[in-house]
């Protein structure tokens, strides 16, 4: 009786402190629209972009993850994730606990929407190109 009583507990528990980082937003709408030639938002998904920043064109948008033991196309999806590329190259990116974003680019460094990691990435990165290589899914 204890034990149900107690694992319950700490599923609801967890729960409650999970939900807001599973249902937030990945594209915060509060944030600013910036100087790129699209705005946030505007891409055929809600939260995708694409745009030309500083003479490189970085693509974005929420796309559905899978588990990596989820091996076949049928398993189902675990949730929102995100896609960026910077000239069709991929950027990885990875969403943090309090639902800001970070990339390899930089990542001592987070931020707030997918687009600004974007752009953050390219003012580190230059006139250099990303790799083309696909870094597994964690």
């Amino acid at each position: 009786m204890m034990r149900a009583a107690l694992t319950t507990a700490v599923v609801v528990g967890t729960s409650a402190a999970v939900a807001p980082i599973v249902l937030a937003d990945p594209a915060r709408p509060d944030a600013p629209a910036g100087t790129g030639t699209a705005a946030a938002g505007q891409g055929p998904l809600p939260g995708s972009f694409d745009e030309v920043y500083r003479g490189r064109r970085i693509q974005g948008g929420p796309v559905a993850v899978r588990h990596a033991s989820a091996r076949t196309a049928a398993a189902p999806a675990s949730g929102p994730g995100i896609e960026i590329s910077i000239d069709g190259r991929p950027l990885h990116v990875m969403r943090r606990a309090d639902g800001s974003y970070l990339s390899l680019v930089n990542h001592y460094q987070s931020f707030p929407t997918p687009l600004e990691v974007a752009r953050a990435a390219v003012d580190e990165i230059g006139t250099a190109q990303l790799s083309t290589a696909r870094l597994h899914q964690h």
